[in-house]
């Protein structure tokens, strides 16, 4: 593979020690990144939170691109040997363009839309996502693929990640928002819900008291970590140290990611990153 453009960082002198790279429109991608820290714990990673520029859902194709271009130029030039494009909006709208311009592997997120049509009894499933991730081509054809016969009510989060953001996951005012939201995919009759935004697995507690108990919720976590895991040994890429490290940086506010981080029953070390300002 053709490296030319990852820069090799001191801190790690050889490939397989190289770190995984990590984004998101802001903090929702930590639950991805805890997924892969468990899923591949000697592995060092770098976590980049582009928290002034949340949500993603609510910008063009273009300003996406650029964002999502800069951020992994900044990556590269910290070696990573892997980049988690860890966003459904940024997978749907940069990760074909970033996998032509740049010379490692991507991994981008798709809603659980496959599990969720095969699970389901009702033969009704609904799907929370942000706008830009509903309106792609890529959920379309991934809905068409996956769930022939299967009757999809998708559902806008509207203000979800303003206020995931924020800190706020819970409570009443997070309840009150929720709602609307679910009402009409609860009236269709689903028996699975599916959360496409990485940031919606923060209010799995919430769900769980809004929705019956006989409404599964599904995320993509588990799946693009093992999914990291699968491309890591089909490169000869895994790290073979006994333990790894992790670098986490946000251009928002490093107070509310140490927040998030503790909901996720997380700790470490945040930095805010000024470059990608």
């Amino acid at each position: 593979m053709n490296n030319a453009l990852a820069k090799k960082n001191p801190a790690f002198p050889n490939r397989t020690a190289s770190p995984i790279g990590i984004f998101d429109s802001g903090v929702g991608g930590l639950t991805i990144w805890k997924e892969i820290s468990e899923v591949l714990p000697a592995e060092h990673t770098i976590y980049v939170a582009d928290s002034a520029y949340a949500p993603y859902g609510q910008r063009t194709p273009e300003e996406i691109l650029e964002r999502c271009r800069l951020i992994t130029r900044w990556l590269l030039s910290k070696g990573c040997k892997l980049i988690v494009v860890a966003c459904n909006t940024a997978t749907t709208n940069a990760i074909a363009a970033l996998r032509a311009e740049f010379p490692i592997p991507f991994i981008g997120i798709e809603p659980a839309i496959k599990p969720a049509a095969l699970q389901s009894q009702s033969g009704k499933i609904g799907v929370l996502a942000t706008r830009g991730t509903l309106s792609s081509a890529l959920f379309a054809d991934t809905s068409k693929l996956h769930a022939s016969g299967i009757e999809i009510y998708e559902q806008e989060g509207k203000g979800l990640v303003q206020l995931i953001e924020s800190g706020v996951t819970d409570g009443p005012q997070m309840q009150a928002h929720l709602q609307p939201l679910l009402a009409p995919m609860l009236d269709a009759g689903i028996d699975h819900l599916v959360l496409g935004c990485t940031h919606y697995p923060y209010l799995k507690p919430v769900l769980n008291e809004l929705l019956p108990k006989e409404v599964a919720i599904l995320d993509c976590g588990l799946p693009v970590a093992r999914q990291t895991r699968r491309i890591l040994e089909a490169q000869d890429l895994l790290n073979p140290a006994n333990e790894g490290s992790s670098e986490l940086y946000t251009n928002g506010s490093p107070e509310v990611m140490q927040q998030m981080l503790a909901k996720l029953g997380r700790t470490g070390q945040v930095y805010f990153l000024r470059y990608v300002s």
